[in-house]
């Protein structure tokens, strides 16, 4: 059997190794310096390095004469005539229980939206993003603390060995397919760094201190929750991070506690917000 998996980023790289160790991989396609690129020289499987996938490019994939196409974290749109090119299908391992979720950030919109579960789904790719059939999905409880990269650390366990055993059904003509229902289908969009930005000037609307909380945990660790504020009658740029720790620009990293207790002439709102943290 040949399957050709696509994936950039250390995620990915989970469901990489499980595919690779239970059914074996015949070519991985990635970035230049991606986690991949390594595991694949590390494990002696043949890697296509990509960063847009050119008629050429899919020339090449086609030559493995692939059963199936794997896509994980993978960040580029698939064209219609590479999703054909597998003699059994193009599966994508996706970060929600579709239809919900669809798009490029579904693990940080769960979180945002204060979600107790989320999933993982393995759909066959269609030439609409996130729309195809569901061969199978698998439920997960989200953690009180959970960030978007201890999220995607689970699911992509999770889809790993689920990818494994649609690929097994398959094969042995026990996989269905089920179309989704695109009336309960919601889109995610590409993360900003503008996303992760603080307004402190809020603090007195209701529920502003819960919604914080689930941005420092659905931006970590990219593009995180930030904010502008006066320290030492300067301006900087303050990080927040998980497990009530912030970093002031050129700073280290430190306790709300300690900051409050080195820094006591802070911006009021600030201070504020901190406080009510502790």
């Amino acid at each position: 059997m040949k399957i050709v998996f696509f994936g950039n980023t250390k995620h990915s790289l989970i469901g990489a190794e499980i595919i690779h160790k239970e059914l074996g991989l015949s070519l991985v396609v990635t970035i230049p310096q991606s986690p991949l690129e390594k595991f694949a020289g590390e494990e002696k499987i043949p890697y296509l390095l990509v960063t847009k996938l050119t008629d050429e490019e899919i020339a090449k994939i086609a030559e493995v004469q692939p059963d199936f196409l794997v896509v994980e974290d993978y960040g580029l749109i698939l064209p219609t005539k590479l999703l054909e090119v597998p003699k059994y299908a193009s599966l994508n391992i996706h970060h929600s229980l579709l239809p919900k979720y669809r798009g490029p950030a579904p693990a940080p919109a769960a979180i945002l939206a204060g979600d107790k579960t989320s999933g993982v789904s393995i759909i066959k790719m269609s030439n609409k993003v996130d729309a195809g059939a569901i061969f199978a999905q698998t439920e997960y409880v989200l953690k009180p603390d959970e960030t978007t990269d201890s999220l995607l650390n689970e699911l992509n366990l999770l889809g790993g060995n689920l990818a494994v055993s649609v690929i097994n059904d398959i094969l042995q003509d026990k996989a269905k397919a089920v179309p989704q229902d695109e009336s309960k289908a919601t889109l995610t969009k590409y993360m900003q760094k503008s996303d992760g930005y603080i307004d402190l000037s809020q603090l007195e609307i209701k529920n502003f201190e819960l919604k914080i909380g689930r941005m420092v945990r659905a931006y970590f660790p990219w593009p995180g929750a930030w904010t502008r504020s006066i320290v030492n009658n300067k301006s900087s740029i303050i990080k927040f991070l998980p497990q009530k720790k912030l970093q002031v620009e050129g700073g280290k990293l430190m306790t709300y506690k300690d900051f409050l207790n080195g820094y006591p002439n802070a911006d009021k709102k600030l201070v504020e917000f901190l406080k009510n943290n502790l």
